[in-house]
């Protein structure tokens, strides 16, 4: 069954910079203090785009110590990557289905 692609992930994981840190997560978790060294982005717009990703449920938080480490959950984007492929297989025969005009 075809199912609709998450509008929130999408427009979530379309911003550049937010794209940037989900694949920055993907290599490891990782705390606000390298997200800022590895973006360069300032630490109050850093937080803002955290704060979105964990909202979409793209991240969650690991509180340690003064620290708060983000990691991804993969399962978000595993079902969007399926969701994507069901969306490829549909358009694969799409061409085989042809709506006469009237």
């Amino acid at each position: 069954m075809l199912t609709s692609v998450d509008p929130d992930v999408m427009r979530v994981l379309g911003d550049p910079l937010r794209l940037k840190i989900v694949t920055l997560l993907a290599r490891e978790t990782l705390c606000t203090t390298h997200l800022v060294e590895e973006t360069g982005a300032k630490q109050t717009n850093l937080s803002n785009h955290m704060k979105i990703l964990r909202e979409a449920g793209v991240v969650e938080t690991e509180p340690c110590g003064r620290y708060i480490y983000y990691k991804l959950r993969p399962e978000v984007l595993a079902g969007l990557s399926e969701q994507f492929a069901a969306l490829a297989a549909a358009a694969r025969g799409a061409c085989e289905n042809k709506r006469p005009c009237p």
